[in-house]
């Protein structure tokens, strides 16, 4: 069963800082899909089962951006 879930990256500006973040929190183990939306900075993650929060704000960061 997937799961989704919702995070506010916040310091993207651009079309690169969106993929820059997706390739990362897209690379967290058991993370099946990433759709970042650039103009609210809302991220929904879709995994295959949970998923460790702390896992997805490091990957976040990792990227650059900060997640609130």
């Amino acid at each position: 069963m997937s799961e989704t879930t919702t995070y506010t990256v916040v310091g993207m500006t651009c079309g690169h800082c969106v993929a820059s973040v997706t390739e990362e929190v897209g690379e967290v183990a058991g993370v099946t899909g990433v759709d970042v939306d650039l103009a609210s900075g809302r991220m929904t993650v879709t995994s295959d089962g949970p998923v460790e929060d702390a896992a997805i704000r490091a990957a976040v960061a990792e990227a650059g951006y900060q997640t609130t």
